[in-house]
C-alpha cells in the first residue's frame, strides 16, 4: 500500500496537469492581499494573475500528489481543520490517549467549522481499544422529539408527496454528540471534559480567522438555509450586524465558550438535564417544536457491534443501521464477486479506464437501492443487514450489472449533509475513527440562545411515506448518513478512515478503499485522486474536472448522465494507518486538500 503502480494510472497522473492556462504577466497589486484571494470571480472584481498559475510538481512519486503522508510514532491526528488537529495533538502531548484527543479535536471543530458540526449534532465512532485488542462502536445519534408525528407534519403542510421540511424546528432531533463524547471518555479515555474541552474554550474566546473554505461555506449558508435569516440568535452569533464571514476575518463565539465551560464544570448533565437543556426546550417551544425535558434527560448513546466483511484479505468495518455503513460492505462484496465474473480486474483496468468507473458506479446503484429500501432505526424496523452484507447476496447481484450500459436506479432518494470527520491514534496503539455533524449547513438554522451552537436538522431525513421503515415517530432515530470506518488485517488494527458529505460517504468509502487495496495508493494519494459522486435521485454522475475530461465522453456514450464538477461535492477524507516494521511501529496519515485538511503527529 505505497503508491499506484499500474501504467494506466501514470497516464492519469500526467493528465491532471494538462489543460491549465499559462501564467500571464501583470503588474504587482497595490497591496499584498493575494493570500486571501480565492480565485472565485465576484461581480465587478478582477482576479489576480496568480489564479492563472499551473500546479507545480512533487519531487518524487505521483507528481500531482498534494503533499506527503504524515508519519509519526507517538501519535497522530487527522481532520479537516488545522486548529482542530493541533488541539488533538496538544492532548496527546499532555499524556492523553487517542480517545481524549478525538473529543478535544471534535470540540474545536464545533468552533472553527460551525456550519458542519457542533454540540447540537450527532456523532458515531469506531474505536480500537489496545488493551482489549478489539473494536468497539458507538451510535450517538439522537431521536425525534415527543409529539413529532406524521399527523403533526401534515398539519404543517408536509406529507408523503412533499417529504419532510428541510430546515426549522420540526427537523431538530435530540442532539447525541455530547453524550457520545462523555461515554467514550468514560469507557476508554483517560481525561474528563475539564481537560479535553479546554482548547475549544480558548479558541472560542480568543477568536480565530475564518479560512477561505469555511468563510465561503458560511456565506453560502446565509442564502441556502432559509431558517438562518429568520433566527435572531443565529444572525447575532454568526452574522453580527448582517456581515457575512470573510477569509481572514476574526470570529469569536463567547456563548459557545460558555457552553463548553458548563460541560467542564457539570459534565454531560448540563446539556441533557441542566441549564443548556432548559434553553433547548424553551427555544423549541417558542418556535412551535415539541421537544420535552424528558426527551433530553432520557437520551443515551448506544454501544453497538461494528459490521464487517472481507475484501481481498482486508477486514472492513462499518457501524450498523440507522447509519448507511452496510452499503459500503455491500459494494465491496459486489465488486469482489462480480468484477471477475464479468471478466475484469480493477487493478488491471486502472483509473484511466471507462470500464473501471462504470463498474464502480453500477455497483454503487445496487447498494443504494437497498439502502433506501431497508435502512431505518432497528429499534423500530427490521433491517436484514446480515443478508445484505453476505457474500451470497452479493453474488446474486451480478446479473444487475451491464458492463457496457448504464442502468437506472430503482429508488430515488438523495441525502445531502455538512459533516466533519477525524481520526486519532496514540503511542499505546489506540485508534479512533469518529464522525459528527449538524447535517445541513448550520443544521436546522436555529441557534440555542446564550450558548452559541445550532441544533441539527437530522429529522429532515425521516420519511413521511407510511410504507417506509424510516417513517417518522417520536423517539425514533432517522436514516443517518454519517459513517466512520475501520480496517483490520490478520486480526490487527490497520486503518481508521472516513469520508464526509451526505450520500457521498458510502460511495466515497468504496472509492478510497479501491484506490488503496486494488490500486496500491498510499493514504495521501488515495485522498488526492479524482472521485465521482452519483446522485440516486436524479441519476446524475458528477466527476471531478480532470476525470470528466478523461472518461466523461465514454461514460456518456454508455448512458450515464455525466456532468463536470469540482471538489465541493466529493467529500472530505482523512485516514491514519498503523505500520509495523522490524524496528518498531509508526503511524502514517493523509488528509483531504478539498477541505482545510491537516494531519499532524509527534
Amino acid at each position: 500500500m505505497t503508491r499506484f503502480s499500474t501504467p494506466s494510472f501514470a497516464m492519469l497522473c500526467v493528465s491532471v496537469l494538462l489543460g491549465r492556462a499559462a501564467l500571464t504577466a501583470a503588474p504587482p497589486p497595490a497591496q499584498a492581499q493575494l493570500l486571501l484571494s480565492t480565485c472565485n470571480a465576484q461581480k465587478g472584481s478582477t482576479l489576480p494573475s496568480a489564479c492563472n498559475a499551473v500546479r507545480g510538481d512533487r519531487a518524487e512519486g505521483w507528481l500531482a500528489q498534494s503533499r506527503a503522508e504524515v508519519m509519526a510514532r507517538n501519535g497522530v491526528v487527522s481532520t479537516s481543520h488545522p486548529l482542530a488537529a493541533q488541539a488533538g495533538l496538544r492532548i496527546l502531548q499532555q499524556g492523553g490517549n487517542a480517545i481524549d484527543a478525538a473529543v478535544a479535536t471534535a470540540a474545536v471543530l464545533n468552533v472553527v467549522e460551525p456550519e458542519s458540526a457542533g454540540l447540537g449534532g450527532d456523532m458515531f465512532a469506531i474505536v480500537y481499544v489496545a488493551k482489549e485488542h478489539r473494536l468497539i462502536g458507538i451510535n450517538a445519534s439522537g431521536w425525534a422529539a415527543t409529539g413529532v408525528t406524521p399527523a403533526l407534519l401534515k398539519s404543517h403542510g408536509y406529507d408523503a408527496s412533499t417529504g419532510m421540511p428541510e430546515f426549522g424546528i420540526l427537523t431538530a432531533d435530540v442532539p447525541g454528540a455530547v453524550d457520545g463524547w462523555d461515554q467514550l471518555l468514560r469507557r476508554a479515555g483517560t481525561m474528563d471534559f475539564k481537560k479535553v474541552l479546554q482548547p475549544a474554550v480558548e479558541v472560542a474566546e480568543q477568536g480565530f480567522p475564518w479560512s477561505q473554505r469555511v468563510a465561503a461555506e458560511m456565506a453560502d449558508t446565509y442564502t441556502y438555509n432559509k431558517q438562518v435569516q429568520q433566527d435572531h440568535d443565529t444572525l447575532d452569533t454568526y452574522y453580527p450586524q448582517g456581515a457575512l464571514p470573510t477569509p481572514g476575518g476574526i470570529f469569536h463565539n463567547p456563548n459557545l465558550a460558555r457552553a463548553f465551560k458548563l460541560l467542564q464544570q457539570q459534565g454531560r448533565d448540563a446539556f441533557y438535564k441542566g441549564d443548556i437543556a432548559r434553553a433547548i426546550v424553551a427555544k423549541s417551544g417558542a418556535l412551535g417544536g415539541t421537544m420535552t425535558a424528558a426527551d433530553l434527560a432520557d437520551y443515551h448513546a448506544e454501544w453497538v457491534t461494528p459490521l464487517t466483511t472481507s475484501y481481498h484479505g482486508f477486514d472492513v468495518y462499518e457501524l450498523p443501521p440507522n447509519g448507511q455503513g452496510f452499503a459500503v460492505l455491500e459494494e465491496l462484496n459486489v465488486l469482489e464477486a462480480c468484477v471477475p465474473k464479468l471478466g475484469y480486474n480493477l487493478a488491471q483496468l486502472g483509473p484511466t479506464s471507462p470500464d473501471y468507473w462504470h463498474l464502480l458506479v453500477e455497483t454503487k446503484k445496487i447498494a443504494f437501492d437497498d439502502l433506501d429500501r431497508y435502512n431505518a432505526d432497528p429499534r423500530f424496523a427490521s433491517v436484514p443487514v446480515e443478508k445484505l452484507i453476505s457474500k451470497e447476496y452479493a453474488a446474486a447481484q451480478c446479473g444487475r450489472i451491464d458492463p457496457k450500459h448504464a442502468t437506472a436506479p430503482a429508488t430515488h432518494r438523495q441525502q445531502q449533509g455538512g459533516t466533519v470527520y477525524l481520526a486519532t491514534a496514540d503511542r499505546w496503539g489506540n485508534m479512533v475513527s469518529m464522525i459528527y455533524s449538524v447535517y445541513d449547513a448550520l443544521g436546522s438554522g436555529i441557534t440555542v440562545p446564550g450558548y452559541g451552537f445550532v441544533l441539527h436538522d437530522r429529522g429532515a431525513l425521516f420519511s413521511l411515506d407510511p410504507a417506509s421503515p424510516n417513517i417518522i415517530a417520536p423517539r425514533k432515530r432517522p436514516f443517518h448518513t454519517i459513517i466512520p470506518a475501520f480496517v483490520m488485517k490478520d486480526g490487527k488494527p490497520l486503518m481508521a478512515f472516513g469520508l464526509m458529505g451526505g450520500s457521498m460517504q458510502a460511495q466515497g468509502h468504496m472509492q478510497v478503499l479501491i484506490d488503496m487495496i486494488d490500486l496500491g495508493a498510499n493514504l495521501q494519494l488515495a485522498s488526492d485522486a479524482a472521485r465521482f459522486q452519483h446522485a440516486q435521485d436524479s441519476n446524475t454522475l458528477e466527476m471531478e474536472s480532470q476525470l470528466y475530461a478523461l472518461v466523461g465522453a465514454e461514460l456518456t456514450a454508455r448512458g450515464h448522465k455525466v456532468v463536470k464538477a469540482n471538489g465541493d461535492n466529493m467529500g472530505g477524507y482523512q485516514a491514519i494507518l498503523r505500520t509495523e516494521t522490524p524496528s518498531g511501529s509508526y503511524y502514517r496519515a493523509g488528509s483531504d486538500h478539498r477541505k482545510d485538511g491537516a494531519a499532524v503527529g509527534w
